[in-house]
C-alpha cells in the first residue's frame, strides 16, 4: 500500500467529525500534501515524503500509546480519532512551502555536480505547529488536547520558550506522545541525511 493509500485509509476510517471530508478534499485536490517533501534536505526530502512522514508518525504514536507503561502507569488513553487527527495532520503547515531546484555538490573526484533539492518558501509564516492548527481549524474543530499536541509536536527541538514547552507537554500528554512519535519517525524510521 502506498503512503497516500495508507493515509486515506486511516483518515477515512478514524476521522468522522464535521469538516473532515472538506479537509481531506483540500489535501487531495487543492494542495500538494501528497506530493510535497517532509523537509528540504533531511527526513522525507523526496516527493511524497510529507505524506509518508505523517503516516509514520501515526504508526509510531499508536505504538507508543499501546505501551503497557503508558496505559497503566500514566493512564494515557487517547481516542483513535484524536490520535489520527494529531499524527496525520501535525505537519499540514508544510503544504505549499517547497519548490524543486538544484544545488551544487562537490563529488569525491573534486568536481561540482548539480543535484536535485528542495527549497523552503513559506508564504504564510505563521509558525510551525500553530500554522497547522490554524489550517486545520479552517475546516474542522479540534479538541483542545489535539490542538495542543499539534501546536507543540516539535517538543524541545523547536525554537519556543523551553518553559512553555515543558508546561504544554506536562499538561497535555498527547502533545508529549506526539513529539516522541514525530522524533522516532524522523530520526529512526526516516533518518536524516548525514545523520
Amino acid at each position: 500500500m502506498s503512503g497516500r493509500d495508507d493515509f486515506i485509509q486511516i483518515y477515512t476510517s478514524a476521522i468522522h467529525r464535521e469538516g473532515a471530508d472538506a479537509l481531506l478534499d483540500y489535501l487531495e485536490n487543492k494542495s500538494d500534501f501528497f506530493t510535497a517533501p517532509a523537509s528540504a534536505r533531511y527526513h522525507g526530502a523526496y516527493p511524497g515524503g510529507l505524506c509518508d512522514h505523517s503516516v509514520n508518525v501515526y504508526h509510531c504514536l499508536r505504538e507508543y500509546l499501546a505501551r503497557e507503561r503508558v496505559q497503566e502507569l500514566y493512564g494515557l488513553e487517547v481516542p483513535e480519532e484524536s490520535a489520527a487527527v494529531a499524527a496525520l495532520l501535525h505537519d499540514v503547515c508544510k503544504v505549499g512551502c517547497y519548490r524543486s531546484g538544484t544545488r551544487n555538490v562537490k563529488g569525491s573526484d573534486g568536481k561540482w555536480t548539480a543535484v536535485p533539492t528542495f527549497y523552503y518558501e513559506d508564504k504564510l509564516p505563521y509558525g510551525h505547529g500553530e500554522k497547522s492548527v490554524y489550517i486545520i481549524s479552517g475546516f474542522m474543530k479540534l479538541k483542545r488536547e489535539e490542538a495542543m499536541a499539534i501546536r507543540w509536536h516539535m517538543g524541545f527541538s523547536g525554537e519556543e520558550d523551553k518553559r512553555l514547552v515543558g508546561q504544554a507537554l506536562q499538561q497535555y500528554p498527547l502533545a508529549f506522545a506526539l513529539s516522541v512519535a514525530d522524533m522516532e519517525a524522523t530520526y529512526f524510521l526516516e533518518k536524516e541525511e548525514g545523520g
